[in-house]
């Protein structure tokens, strides 16, 4: 199977084709600028590469959610265009899922965790000795009660995600803690683990392109900011 991933919930951008596991090619990039002038053209740069064509691929994949607002609708936005011009399936994956299988073949627990702002993180847990299984749902909650659910593991926890400095840094002081970060190279999203976890567990959730949309956990900004408004004025 050919699996074509896309990554752009954060500031990076990554795309990867796949033929089952194996990693045909992967671009990626970090050179801020904005995705909706790379991802199309990284995509076009490594089917040409791989001399493969956009017609080859069977199942599209990328991470819809949680991250940028502006990235995981572009991102899904590219995916769905591409599948529905196909009629081929596709498949939306949490951000924090495809981050955690960066550390496939590590042992403990992998904690992803992505910067919300405002002392607030995205995360989620899971096993990395049970086949990645999910110990919690995805969330967003502060800073601070990550860190009571770090305390509460009886495992070693490796952090991955764009949050993962700003997490040990508040956390690696405290008494016994078993608490660290997965090396730099493994630490960011990646689309090739978005397309591996597809693979591993996802292929049955593969919907019509009409059917894929990002998935946010909180409102944007403005939204909230508007409820805000509207709160105090009654």
């Amino acid at each position: 199977m050919k699996i074509l991933a896309l990554d752009t919930s954060s500031q990076a951008a990554s795309c990867c084709l796949l033929e089952d596991e194996r990693p045909v090619g992967l671009f990626y990039m970090d050179a801020k600028l904005t995705h909706s002038q790379t991802i199309l053209p990284m995509v076009e740069q490594v089917l040409k590469a791989c001399q493969q064509k956009l017609e080859d691929v069977d199942l599209f994949a990328v991470s819809n959610g949680p991250g940028s607002f502006t990235g995981l609708r572009i991102g899904t936005a590219a995916v769905k265009g591409m599948a529905h011009g196909l009629g081929k399936p596709c498949v939306g994956l949490s951000t924090l899922e495809g981050l955690a299988y960066n550390l496939v073949g590590h042992s403990g627990i992998v904690c992803a965790v992505m910067d919300a702002r405002c002392n607030q993180v995205y995360t989620a847990l899971f096993d990395l000795d049970n086949d990645l299984r999910r110990i919690t749902e995805d969330m967003a909650i502060s800073l601070e009660e990550l860190q009571d659910i770090l305390k509460k593991q009886e495992k070693d926890v490796i952090l991955v995600g764009d949050g993962a400095v700003l997490c040990y840094n508040s956390i690696k002081e405290q008494e016994n803690c078993r608490v660290r970060l997965a090396p730099a190279h493994q630490r960011l999203q990646n689309a090739y683990s978005v397309g591996l976890a597809v693979l591993r567990g996802h292929r049955e959730e593969a919907v019509q392109a009409r059917e894929l949309a990002p998935s946010y956990l909180r409102l944007p900004q403005a939204q909230r900011e508007l409820l805000k408004k509207q709160q105090i004025e009654k």
